[in-house]
């Protein structure tokens, strides 16, 4: 593997932590203020709205269509699905705005566009259902938190899977807290982005934490555990910048050139490559710290055979 850092090198990494603590406190309070203040700016996908599907003749320009609709006082999200032949546009609930007015609207400015156009679908989503999604969305990152504390617990030890969960759950309100304070839209899309992101940052903590058990068990046991903990995020920092590097050249390029359906997918999976990496360093390594997690905590159990006399009984 390409190595950025030279052997023998250690960086401190722990020599800062308790600062360190501070500022992410700091910065995790001031985004659940922000979701306090401002909340969520909810999708469609959550607060439900009118649906509108139309089939043209021939493959559409999505900006053409957009302006047509919007020159008939029509506007949402408006994508392909299907085929570039096929759009679909979702506008949310306003006040003298029902489902019949907004389809004869869209069918006039497909009209203008194609003669042959013609209307697939059109129906209303009610906001029941978007509660529905609020609560399975956030049942889907509570029991994968659970899930991922009983795991670390089982495989490591509890000092570090309470280190992961708490670091996970701050990558999570990070992403949650930048999409509250800009009032970005939060759709299923973005959803999906949290739960990639739990489970991207979940597989860097668990590297830390193997190459921390290894060197437990390796390096000399003069060397107290925050050193020991420097040593072991020194040798992990290389792969960490290849594969988070390489992760975030590809989504900031879905950021860039990924047009606004995608947007919102590629703006939370940035932010949660980012701190999430921080997190592995500086959140998920430091508490097991703080817990006074000691070498015989983490060092690998050893299983005593029995001796026998050489002879085997079968029942």
């Amino acid at each position: 593997m390409m190595q950025f850092i030279k052997e023998g090198v250690v960086i401190p990494f722990m020599k800062i932590k308790e600062i360190v603590e501070i500022g992410v406190t700091i910065l995790v309070i001031a985004c659940i203020a922000v979701m306090a203040i401002k909340g969520l700016n909810w999708g469609l996908d959550f607060t439900g709205g009118i649906v509108v599907e139309t089939k043209y003749s021939e493959p559409m320009d999505l900006e053409k269509v957009r302006e047509a609709y919007a020159k008939q006082g029509v506007e949402g999200i408006t994508q392909h699905f299907g085929s570039t032949s096929d759009v679909m546009i979702r506008v949310a609930p306003k006040d003298g705005l029902n489902q019949q007015i907004v389809a004869d609207k869209v069918m006039t400015a497909a009209k203008q566009l194609d003669p042959n156009a013609t209307l697939s679908r059109s129906e209303y989503v009610g906001p029941a259902v978007g509660e529905e999604l609020v609560q399975s969305g956030i049942l889907a990152i509570v029991v994968s938190l659970i899930a991922i504390l009983a795991y670390i617990a089982f495989r490591f030890e509890w000092r570090m899977a309470t280190g992961a969960v708490i670091s996970l759950a701050y990558d999570v309100i990070v992403v949650l807290g930048v999409f509250s304070f800009w009032q970005i839209e939060y759709d299923l899309t973005v959803l999906a982005a949290v739960l990639t992101v739990v489970g991207y940052s979940l597989n860097d903590k668990i590297v830390v934490f193997d190459r921390i058990r290894e060197n437990a068990s390796r390096i000399s046991r003069d060397v107290s555990m925050e050193r020991l903990f420097d040593i072991s995020l020194t040798q992990t920092l290389s792969r960490t910048i290849i594969t988070s590097g390489t992760t975030l050249i590809t989504v900031i390029c879905l950021l860039v050139f990924g047009g606004s359906l995608i947007f919102g997918f590629a703006l939370a999976v940035t932010i949660g490559i980012v701190f999430g990496t921080f997190s592995s360093i500086y959140v998920a390594s430091t508490w097991p710290l703080l817990l006074k997690i000691q070498r015989r905590h983490v060092l690998p159990m050893k299983i005593e055979k029995k001796e026998t006399d050489g002879i085997e009984t079968m029942d």
